[in-house]
């Protein structure tokens, strides 16, 4: 059984669940105080479907998307348990259809997130997802902040 979830953000401090199943919780916030554009879907929403996650995401950016560097690091229990960086979008030879896109341009993407076959023990997570415009990471486009409450053990 699949489940539909998603969230809208349109101002700044708006947080709550856009994910609750039996055996998982999802909720964000924004990292800044700006106000925002931003839809996420995933489906489902559990962490015992073996399953991989499907995603969209429609999102409008504030800035052109010439250059797009995603950080992304996930906390268990209060330590830092993973940290990935990865250029999406260089301005050359660029494999996304968001790369390139100019400010206020709606951006609609579908993926899958294939971590999903990870096992993750039961517990609290912190994911803090960030993009900037620049390689020196000091020109943030947008930071999310994900709390992820994994209710039971999968195994």
């Amino acid at each position: 059984m699949f489940e539909f979830v998603f969230f809208i953000l349109f101002t700044p401090g708006v947080s709550g669940f856009f994910c609750t199943s039996s055996d998982l919780e999802l909720s964000y916030t924004f990292c800044d105080s700006s106000a925002h554009y931003f839809k996420f879907n995933v489906t489902p929403c559990s962490m015992l479907n073996k399953s991989v996650w499907h995603a969209a995401v429609t999102w409008i950016p504030k800035s052109d998307v010439a250059f797009l560097k995603i950080v992304f690091t996930v906390w268990y229990e209060g330590a830092r348990a993973l940290h990935w960086r990865e250029v999406l979008c260089s301005g050359t030879d660029d494999e996304y259809s968001l790369c390139g896109r100019l400010k206020g341009e709606t951006i609609e993407t579908e993926f899958d997130i294939k971590g999903k076959r990870t096992l993750f023990p039961k517990g609290y997570y912190t994911v803090v997802l960030q993009a900037f415009s620049d390689d020196s990471e000091e020109n943030i486009i947008t930071c999310l902040n994900f709390t992820m409450i994994v209710k039971q053990d999968p195994f």
